[in-house]
């Protein structure tokens, strides 16, 4: 649209004519936005606000008499704020590149003042603490013409040929390069350290290659070996199990003989003599029960036979009673007792009898031997008293 202007996103529009600006200044301020302004009447001029830059080259004289060349860097900018935009623009609007001129200056002369109240190790080792002191004291001027200090950089000191930085910083340098030298040395023993290490692993490595090789090789002539052995090792099992299978057949044989010849001739010779066993003791048995047969006829027919004589027996025993002088005190009564006592004399020479018949089977003798023997009565003679004295009459009480 005509007459209608609109400054840059980093410029301040100034305009001119008409009414006054803020605080009396002789133009009006416009930034980020648009104005119309009258042709002829208004005149409009544009302030940068972008960053600018300042370099400073400068000899300044340390506290210690020591001159150092000192560079540094200024980046600066005109302010956001009216006032300031009013300040630089009545001062650079006609020749903006004054600004950095006029900066540089300015902080030359502050440079000269901060470091001539220091020494060179404080100004060689605290830059930014120079750097600190600079901006507090230039910041005054720097905001009566408009301007602010972004940063400043001490880019470089020298002191040119006096060698004194060099010389401050030669103990350094010794415990730096003797630090140096001992690392180096520490590096070397460490690089020979680990040459040595990896010398023995490399010796130990061909060794174990070696060893495993050997123990591969082994193996091969080995299993070479048992393959060579393989088919006489197998043929040799085959005959031993045929040997075995052999040998377990003659076993089984032999048994089965064995087993025949017990069948076909001990156990019938066992029978044969169980039976005969048998038959011994069968026919013991016999014989036996035909002599205890015979032994109790011979006693039945010695008791009849003692029985038959009972009567023989007692009339001799009377008849040896008949000589003799006897008395009879109690009468009847008394030949009564007699004739028991000879019937009593009977029946115990009988039980004698058979007592002597069972140990006459003991000792080997007949029975009839002693049946006999017993029957041997002493006969009269001729019918004539015993020759015994007459003792006197005989008590049958």
């Amino acid at each position: 649209m005509f007459g209608y202007r609109v400054p840059a996103p980093d410029e301040a529009m100034l305009i001119s004519g008409g009414r006054r600006g803020l605080g009396g200044a002789p133009f009006r301020v416009v930034t980020g936005h648009g104005k119309f302004v009258l042709p002829v009447f208004r005149k409009t001029r544009f302030l940068t606000l972008a960053m600018c830059e300042a370099e400073v080259t400068e000899t300044c004289v340390t506290r210690q008499g020591i001159a150092l060349n000192v560079r540094a860097v200024i980046a600066f900018k005109v302010g956001n704020d009216t006032e300031s935009i009013i300040n630089a623009g009545q001062r650079f609007l006609s020749d903006q590149d004054q600004m950095s001129v006029l900066t540089g200056r300015i902080f030359a002369g502050h440079l000269r003042s901060i470091i001539g109240s220091m020494t060179v190790e404080e100004i060689v080792t605290e830059r930014q603490k120079l750097a600190a002191e600079v901006l507090d004291t230039s910041k005054i001027e720097m905001a009566k013409i408009g301007l602010i200090v972004d940063s400043l950089q001490i880019q470089s000191i020298d002191d040119g040929d006096t060698g004194y930085i060099e010389a401050m910083s030669a103990p350094h340098k010794a415990a730096i390069q003797r630090q140096a030298q001992i690392a180096q040395a520490q590096a070397t023993q460490a690089s020979a350290e680990a040459q040595q290490v990896a010398a023995r692993n490399q010796a130990e490595y061909a060794r174990q290659t070696a060893v495993v090789k050997a123990e591969y090789s082994a193996e091969v002539d080995r299993a070479q070996a048992q393959a060579a052995q393989a088919g006489p090792l197998a043929q040799a099992h085959a005959q031993q199990e045929v040997l075995a299978a052999q040998t377990e057949l003659a076993q089984r044989q032999a048994e089965l003989r064995q087993q025949q010849l017990v069948a076909e001739i001990v156990k019938p010779a066992e029978a044969e003599a169980q039976r005969i066993k048998l038959l011994a003791i069968a026919e013991a048995d016999r014989m036996k029960i035909q002599a205890e047969a015979a032994a109790s006829y011979d006693r039945v027919a010695l008791d009849r036979m003692l029985i038959d004589q009972l009567p023989q027996i007692v009339k001799e025993a009377a008849g040896g009673l008949a000589g003799a002088n006897v008395n009879v005190l109690n009468g009847a009564d008394g030949l009564g007792e007699i004739a028991a006592g000879l019937v009593s004399q009977g029946l115990t020479i009988l039980d004698s009898v058979r007592g002597n018949l069972g140990n006459a089977d003991n000792d080997g003798r007949r029975p009839g031997d002693d049946v006999k023997n017993l029957l041997q009565l002493p006969a009269k003679k001729d019918g004539k008293k015993d020759d015994k004295k007459d003792d006197g009459p005989v008590d049958l009480d």
